[in-house]
């Protein structure tokens, strides 16, 4: 069996924020190593700054994953530049993967990485909601694609092959006017009040309110889904453990499935279990590792 015969009888696996187990998320050095573990793909979260860059970031501010302070949005590329984006991790980045003044990324700086790889790989971005820019996000993210080379029929650039992710249905829906469906991916997971006022350091009335605009857009998430408007499904693992029925529907109708964050052996024997295709996970050597045939 040839190495792309391999893969093609496992399940694809793409690095989440690169290898974000082991180095600082969306940073130089995790996707290297993401690259050096032998990923099939990387996935990568997306905002753009105040001068309308493309930049690698998952929060909409910056205060979990740099020295700065306050939204994405209010700094320049230039400014962002300047930020830490590593050393919160408290892990030495080995000298082959650039100094910490170069571990932040921009979409095109991205790109540049993956033309590299000497392979074909997929790159999943995930467009960011709620965005101050709105759906001028994705069209940006376009723009940038287009400039580089993205071919928008086949969704290829160089060796790279692209396909796109949201929870929002409206950026999905978006998407669909100018990408075929089967390279889109509407992100789907259970909504938690709680832990959404808990993450965002919301009150009880202003969380209950956010939560109630994310339940309606899981249902039209959903629904999307069903009506098979896209070609992919991207539920989060616990999603997957939950919704047995749908899961098995989705799958019956000829969706493909990328399902996030499979961090343990118990959860990547799930996706076997169920048959599905793409796996995204922040150990990518680890799970690559379980795969191997015996």
């Amino acid at each position: 069996m040839t190495s792309d015969e391999s893969a093609a009888a496992r399940p694809l696996v793409y690095a989440h924020r690169g290898a974000s187990a082991d180095f600082a998320e969306h940073t130089r050095a995790a996707y290297l190593r993401a690259l050096a573990d032998g990923a099939d793909g990387v996935e990568c979260d997306v905002q753009l700054s105040r001068d309308q860059h493309v930049v690698l970031l998952h929060d909409a501010n910056l205060d979990r994953t740099s020295d700065g302070t306050g939204p994405v949005a209010e700094r320049t590329l230039k400014e962002l530049r300047q930020l830490d984006f590593s050393s919160w991790k408290g892990v030495r980045i080995p000298e082959a993967y650039g100094p910490r003044s170069d571990q932040f990324l921009t979409l095109p700086d991205l790109l540049n990485l993956l033309r590299g790889a000497g392979r074909d790989i997929g790159l999943a971005i995930e467009l960011k909601h709620p965005s101050p820019y709105q759906l001028k996000l994705e069209d940006r993210v376009l723009d940038v694609l287009r400039a580089e080379g993205w071919n928008p029929r086949t969704s290829r650039l160089d060796n790279i092959s692209v396909t796109f992710m949201s929870f929002s249905p409206d950026a999905v829906r978006h998407l669909r006017k100018f990408v075929p469906g089967e390279f889109i991916c509407q992100l789907v997971d259970d909504i938690n009040v709680v832990g959404i006022r808990r993450e965002l350091g919301l009150g009880p009335l202003t969380g209950g309110a956010v939560a109630n605009v994310m339940k309606a857009a899981q249902l039209e998430g959903e629904r999307i889904l069903n009506a098979c408007e896209v070609g992919m499904a991207g539920p989060g693992i616990t999603y997957l453990r939950e919704h047995a029925g749908t899961v098995s529907r989705w799958l019956g109708s000829g969706r493909r499935f990328r399902v996030w964050t499979v961090d343990t052996a118990e959860d990547v024997a799930l996706c076997l279990g169920l048959g599905i295709q793409e796996i995204t996970t922040n150990r990518p050597a680890q799970v690559l590792a379980q795969l191997q045939p015996v």
